[in-house]
């Protein structure tokens, strides 16, 4: 297979952008009244205002085609078939089995009711900790997509917690992060959620075995474990080992990627925090974000329209950066989700093919929830010298609603967006009175491309419905950077090294192949151990 470069579809956007780059987004509202009406798409309540993206129809037209060649919508059936397109792994990839209901696998359907059954326990109180008293604190103890993805969602869902649990998320593996959660909670009453598909994950266990000899310490025999602590893992031999029974062990399968996970077993932290009932509308906005990104045309596809938005905005625009700006403080870890679901998925050089690949992949990913990172970094959106997409999200009800609050919070969301579009002119910094002195300090530049997304309000449903909705578009980006975006060996390589060198800093074995720096580093951190 050639180049994606040389293709017909690259090298047609390649001389579009020429022509269109140097336009401003005034200019390209000025020449299309109903701007908004031709670059705005809508699926049941969503709605995805990319009329602030630096296109015309003409873009998005050669986009589509760009899609076409790229023979998205096959590689969309070879997802849904089950086809082991995770090709490095030898893995299908199937994350949308398990929000399908009643089509979903048969054992993902006895998990789930295992979950539903094991949640109902928890929540009237028949489940009792070793002292006989029940359950009021859960800890779930995982990293990264049995982290990320369970908090946010746990996170994003307050307006819906049960009064009855607090649900805590433990990931660090430094002793700060544990250590800070156990000296607030009660032995006798909290729960572990052990969430480790292997069972071996270092920072996992880690914390795991700390927490296992903290109710240890309180409890005085062995078999409380067994009251205290569930597992989301496949390695039975391992959470038996450790003291699990294997009917509080919550399997999933190898076609579920990590930072995919959150519908499966590893969202037991979300059904505990707000009922399974909410967890499972979750999963059906999920599934109906699926069905219409595996139906819709292209003109009309959510997903692949972000993702085409973004690879144009990498690499034809070089904007090697993307912000996301969710107004919603319930939605504050968002950010820090998607920079796993992105950076890790399309973080590649290499294509399907083991080929380095000859541009630009996945941006660098970052975001606050809005207002407080117009106090922050905002300014360098608006003054700053390098191009910036960004991804507003705003919402169209309140999860807390307050007198006065949101109407000035969805106001702010709409002046970002529209003065990093327009900017300010200088003559119309003149015509404001500003001192001519300090016209050059009070003039913005604009034409910083953005997405706005709204949604009607903040449900179970509804952010089941923008996490496939990223999800979606990061598969799209993937097939069109052509990139095995289910893989994750940079992360490996990190956990190879470090086993080499734990030892090394307990002075168990000098590893002297080590380069200069890393054994000096060593030395010097030796003296405060000691």
């Amino acid at each position: 297979m050639g180049r994606l470069t040389d293709t017909a579809a690259w090298q047609a956007l390649a001389g579009h952008a020429r022509e269109i780059s140097p336009r401003h987004l005034r200019e390209l509202f000025a020449a299309d009244p109903q701007r908004f009406e031709h670059l705005s798409l809508t699926h049941d309540r969503l709605l995805l205002d990319f009329s602030k993206q630096r296109i015309d129809r003409t873009t998005l037209a050669l986009l589509r085609d760009l899609a076409q060649s790229c023979n998205w919508q096959d590689w969309v059936h070879r997802m849904r078939d089950g086809e082991p397109i995770n090709h490095t792994e030898g893995r299908a990839v199937g994350h949308c089995r398990l929000r399908a209901g009643a089509a979903a696998p048969a054992e993902v359907r006895s998990v789930l009711q295992r979950m539903e059954d094991f949640c109902e326990q928890i929540h009237n109180g028949n489940w009792r900790g070793f002292s006989g008293e029940r359950i009021t604190d859960v800890v779930n103890l995982g990293i990264g997509g049995s982290d990320l993805g369970p908090r946010m969602a746990a996170q994003a869902l307050a307006a819906h917690r049960l009064p009855d649990l607090r649900v805590h998320f433990v990931a660090n593996l430094d002793s700060a992060d544990l250590a800070s959660e156990l000296v607030r909670l009660n032995p006798r009453t909290t729960l572990f959620v052990v969430a480790s598909k292997t069972f071996t994950t270092l920072e996992t266990l880690t914390n795991a075995r700390t927490a296992r000899d903290w109710l240890l310490h309180a409890a005085g025999d062995d078999s409380a474990v067994a009251r205290h602590f569930v597992a989301a893992s496949t390695n039975l031999e391992a959470t038996a080992a450790f003291g699990i029974a294997p009917e509080n062990v919550f399997p999933f399968a190898d076609w579920v990627g990590g930072r995919f996970s959150l519908w499966s077993s590893i969202g037991l932290p979300i059904a505990l925090a707000v009922g399974f009932r909410n967890f499972s509308q979750l999963l059906a906005g999920a599934h109906d974000v699926d069905e219409h990104f595996f139906s819709a045309p292209a003109e009309q596809n959510l997903p692949l329209t972000l993702a085409l938005l973004g690879l144009w905005n990498s690499n034809f625009l070089a904007a090697h950066s993307q912000g996301i700006f969710p107004y919603s403080h319930s939605l504050r870890l968002l950010p820090k989700h998607l920079q796993q679901l992105e950076m890790e998925s399309n973080g590649k050089r290499v294509d399907r093919d083991g080929q380095f690949v000859d541009y630009t992949t996945n941006p660098v990913l970052w975001g606050e929830p809005g207002t407080n990172g117009q106090h922050s970094f905002f300014q360098l959106l608006h003054q700053g010298s390098a191009l910036v997409a960004c991804d507003f999200i705003a919402l169209g009800r309140s999860d807390f609603p307050l007198p006065g609050h949101h109407s000035n919070l969805l106001a702010n969301c709409l002046a970002q967006s529209s003065a990093l579009a327009f900017g300010q002119t200088a003559d119309e910094a003149r015509a404001a009175g500003i001192d001519e002195a300090l016209v050059p300090y009070r003039t913005f530049p604009g034409n910083q491309p953005s997405t706005t997304i709204v949604l009607p309000e903040l449900s179970p449903f509804t952010l089941g419905q923008l996490i496939a909705l990223y999800e979606h578009k990061v598969f799209c980006l993937g097939v069109l950077w052509r990139l095995n975006s289910f893989d994750q060996w940079g992360v490996e390589l990190g956990k190879q090294l470090a086993s080499r060198l734990a030892p090394c800093l307990r002075g168990e074995h000098p590893d002297d192949t080590l380069d200069a720096s890393t054994r000096g580093l060593i030395s010097h951190l030796r003296q405060f151990r000691s």
